[in-house]
């Protein structure tokens, strides 16, 4: 076997160790020597060096104590704002009072018990002039045939199909309804918010008002959303208002083989021992929308659902409960008090339009900051 040491005793590979060290040495020099290298160190280090937290730990013991008074002030402003929200629920139970004989003249130019007037009738529409125009130019042979179909046209009952519609022009509603659910909503007639009475803990309640039918015997199923107006002990900086924390179903009385939540499936078992085959049915869950009346619950003491207190809620279970208070939150502030816009689709075109106003402000302003950059690439070009 060849000897690997030289003759001095040094072995090879300890030789090749150093020569290697004194090339990384050497490499090592040649970097730290190149401006555009230490440049970006340099940037590295001084925004590592200005984050907020930093700058804050090097402040003396002094400024710190005065920081944490400044701390215990937000504190007492958040509780104060707390206070704001709470009086904010009280008008709104106040003027829900004014708008509920408006709400119910609607109910009822919808189902048909009452007709409205000529005058609660008249609308002037943006095309009003081009159809005044127009009408002056037809003539009275057109006019009468026109008379003779009004006649012959059918006069249906008040507005058929009025909520059954806005679920169907609303996405975050029109994802939850099944086609058999469709019988069912077309037997709706009203959607009520009720605010929870002074003194009791803030909450609202959805009433569905539905007028008698073939698949449940209820004539309101409802659906309370709880509500917390208060900081977070562990976190009172992250208050921003009131928010939805629980929510209460209710149950439906479904008339037999009616019920849409559950579908029923059947099950082939074999025997171990004998090889017997037998069919069983079961009924399992089915998707629905009158599922939103039995829905899952946060935790009991009525921390919200970002609360640390649902170690037993999978993603999927929060994300479940946080869809369902979007979708109450949306009932209670823009369908109920804007249906007949929903129904038209003109609440959903100017919904539509804001957002795109927003993206269209963003792009413009990355477009500016783009620009600017530009600009200090002339003023100040980097080597």
């Amino acid at each position: 076997m060849a000897d690997s040491s030289f003759p001095d005793g040094v072995p090879s590979d300890s030789l090749e160790a150093a020569k290697n060290a004194s090339n990384t040495e050497k490499l090592t020099d040649q970097v730290m020597q190149n401006p555009q290298v230490l440049a970006a160190l340099q940037e590295r280090l001084d925004n590592v060096s200005h984050t907020p937290s930093s700058y804050i730990e090097t402040l003396p013991k002094a400024v710190k104590r005065r920081i944490n008074a400044l701390k215990q002030l937000q504190v007492k402003c958040a509780h104060i704002e707390a206070k704001f929200y709470e009086e904010v629920h009280d008008l709104e139970r106040k003027y829900a009072a004014l708008y509920q004989p408006l709400f119910d003249k609607r109910r009822e130019f919808v189902t048909g018990d009452v007709e409205p007037t000529d005058a609660e009738s008249e609308w002037h529409s943006e095309n009003e002039e081009e159809d005044r125009l127009a009408g002056d130019m037809k003539t009275k042979a057109v006019i009468a045939e026109k008379e003779a179909a009004a006649a012959e046209e059918p006069s249906p009952k008040g507005i058929p199909e009025f909520w059954f519609t806005i679920f169907r022009n609303v996405d975050m509603l029109s994802e939850l309804v099944q086609e058999y659910d469709e019988p069912i909503l077309k037997h709706l007639q009203d959607i009520k918010v009720k605010f929870s009475d002074p003194g009791q803990p803030m909450s609202f309640v959805l009433e569905f008002h539905f007028e008698p039918n073939d698949y449940f015997t209820n004539s309101v199923l409802t659906k309370t959303y709880k509500m917390k107006s208060e900081p977070d002990k562990a976190d009172p900086f992250s208050f921003e208002g009131p928010e939805i924390v629980d929510c209460d179903g209710c149950t439906i009385d479904w008339k037999k083989g009616k019920n849409v939540t559950v579908k029923t499936i059947k099950k082939k078992q074999k025997h171990k021992g004998r090889g017997t085959v037998r069919t069983i049915t079961k009924q399992v869950p089915n998707d629905s929308f009158f599922n939103f009346f039995s829905p899952l619950r946060a935790s009991g003491d009525g921390e919200s659902l970002v609360s640390t207190e649902l170690p037993l809620q999978d993603e999927d279970s929060e994300f479940t409960l946080a869809s369902d208070f979007e979708i109450g939150h949306f009932f209670r502030e823009r369908i109920v008090p804007r249906a007949v816009l929903y129904f038209t689709g003109e609440a959903i075109e100017d919904d539509d339009n804001f957002e795109e106003g927003e993206e269209g402000e963003e792009e413009e302003l990355e477009g500016d900051e783009e620009a600017e950059d530009d600009d200090d690439a002339e003023i100040n070009p980097k080597v």
